[in-house]
């Protein structure tokens, strides 16, 4: 089956299979222990960490491992209930590990703004620097969104924040492989990975920390990552998680090239046969190979199956439960009208994709929207 959605999730890149299912057999030693199997499995982890570590321009040290994105986010913005400083801004259109943890934190005390943003998908940067307080302990807004791609600028957050000593943490998860990732570059706090993104196992992600002194343990327990991570790591999801990242980042011109070139394809072929469609989020400050797109009067939902039916695997922008479909809350956002928010898929290319799949795609769309 072609398969167009690699933002959910991406198939696990055969080095990496092969990898873990070596050291998930040789590597059984607890890497806390100090005999001779113990080392090897601490050394295999520390090698996955200097891996994740040029990645993304850190040093080994300021990267722990966890169970994914959803943890690590969980971790930084938890770790502000330990701060004297308890107010938090995100935007409206941050992952639900972002603003579910939020609204959960209101009951301790904590409280958040959450920015605005324009019709592409871009934070309203004059509110941003309005929503700055006293009290503001921590700004957390995604590099890149999940559902359009828009690329948020958070360089010039940072430089903002900077000066008024407030750390800035980015959901970066969508991220590796497809753009230049360099935390200094960025000059953030914390930064956000998970490996299914890139080609890794699920169930393993990453966290950096620029000082750990700022950062509290979620997961509490004996001393590992640092103290700041309790439990007997997973040997083989972390040596996945580092030969993932150094693949991802190999050649990363070539890939976005591959990935830009499919996605102009579709959006010409899809042009060619049906003007109508509308893209959304930004379209030159963004992820490339992913599209969201709507079509006028065909509701998601249907497209999704009839896609599927064809053996081709997309996805939609919209949420949908017992048999009802609910408009996505980022296009919401964004003001996009409830009936265009139905109406949208989400394509996202990847390094399995092929011209000649994309044009499959293209043929097996023509056929649904014009029977």
């Amino acid at each position: 089956m072609p398969y167009f959605d690699h933002s959910a999730t991406t198939p696990v890149h055969p080095d990496v299979l092969e990898l873990m299912a070596i050291t998930q057999r040789d590597v059984y030693g607890n890497p806390s222990s100090v005999h001779a199997q113990g080392r090897k499995a601490k050394s295999i982890i520390e090698k996955a960490r200097s891996q994740v570590a040029a990645a993304i321009g850190a040093k080994p040290d300021q990267i722990i491992f966890t169970s994914g994105g959803s943890e690590s986010n969980n971790q930084v913005l938890r770790s502000v209930l330990n701060m004297n400083k308890k107010h938090i801004i995100a935007t409206a259109i941050e992952h639900p590990a972002i603003l579910n943890v939020l609204k959960s934190l209101e009951q301790f005390g904590l409280s958040h703004n959450c920015i605005s943003v324009d019709p592409n998908g871009t934070m309203n940067f004059h509110e941003f620097e309005n929503s700055i307080r006293d009290t503001t302990g921590l700004i957390s807004v995604m590099l890149a969104n999940n559902e359009v791609g828009t690329i948020q600028p958070v360089q010039e957050i940072v430089k903002t924040a900077k000066p008024k000593s407030i750390p800035v943490h980015t959901d970066a998860v969508q991220c590796l492989g497809k753009i230049p990732i360099d935390v200094d570059e960025l000059g953030i706090d914390y930064l956000s990975l998970s490996a299914h993104k890139f080609y890794g196992p699920k169930g393993s992600g990453i966290l950096y920390i620029r000082d750990k002194k700022f950062i509290s343990a979620l997961i509490i327990g004996g001393g590992q990552e640092s103290g700041l991570r309790a439990g007997t790591e997973n040997i083989a999801l972390i040596a996945g998680i580092g030969l993932a990242a150094e693949i991802a980042t190999a050649d990363l011109s070539g890939r976005a090239r591959n990935l830009t070139d499919l996605e102009t394809q579709f959006k010409t072929g899809l042009k060619e046969f049906f003007p109508n469609a509308v893209f959304n989020g930004n379209n030159v400050h963004k992820l490339p190979g992913l599209i969201n797109v709507s079509f006028p009067g065909f509701r998601s939902d249907i497209l999704v199956a009839k896609l599927d039916r064809a053996g081709m695997a997309v996805s939609s922008g919209s949420a949908c439960a017992s048999g009802i479909v609910e408009p996505s809350d980022i296009l919401k956002a964004m003001g996009v009208e409830d009936e265009l928010n139905t109406s949208t898929l989400r394509i996202s290319f990847g390094s399995t994709n092929t011209a000649d799949e994309t044009t499959d795609l293209l043929s097996a769309i023509n056929s649904i929207i014009t029977s």
